[in-house]
């Protein structure tokens, strides 16, 4: 059984609206380098961009489960509502 600091099962962790966060930016910056290279805007700009849109909107709310897709998806889904 795989076990985190203290003894935690890690094979029953969930995703929450609690902690939610701490995958977001991992996401975010994935995403904000393939904006900031296909459009040549600055990272800071790209990265900007991503946190005032709509789908971060999305994506920050876990009841959507938009957080189950990786960067590429999400940037997709980006673009189209951008």
């Amino acid at each position: 059984m795989d076990r985190g600091k203290g003894g935690e099962d890690m094979k029953n962790r969930q995703i929450t609206q609690k902690n939610l966060y701490l995958i977001l930016p991992g996401k975010v910056s994935r995403m904000a380098a393939m904006y900031a290279a296909d459009f040549g805007l600055p990272i800071i700009e790209a990265i900007r961009r991503i946190y005032n849109s709509a789908t971060y909107r999305e994506l920050e709310d876990e009841n959507s489960k938009l957080w189950h897709c990786g960067p590429v998806a999400l940037y997709q889904t980006f673009l189209e509502n951008h």
